[in-house]
């Protein structure tokens, strides 16, 4: 058991709450079912990470193709 002090969070996925200390191995989420959950919905891209993109008028070129540039 840990001397830590408990936490109760909300789970992510359903926010039931749920304990947050290392006793809780599937921590931030309440069960692996939450977890997996979670996990599938990264893995088929519903949740993306935006970026933001500084050149979005540039193309990109291979490198081969750059050196071609260059050599012409």
């Amino acid at each position: 058991m840990s001397t830590l002090p408990t936490r109760k969070i909300r789970c992510p996925e359903c926010k039931k709450e749920t304990i947050y200390s290392v006793d809780n191995s599937y921590r931030p989420f309440c069960s692996e079912r939450c977890r997996l959950i979670d996990l599938g919905q990264w893995a088929d891209e519903s949740f993306r990470v935006p970026i933001k993109d500084d050149n979005e008028d540039s193309t990109w070129n291979h490198p081969e193709e750059d050196e071609k540039e260059d050599l012409d």
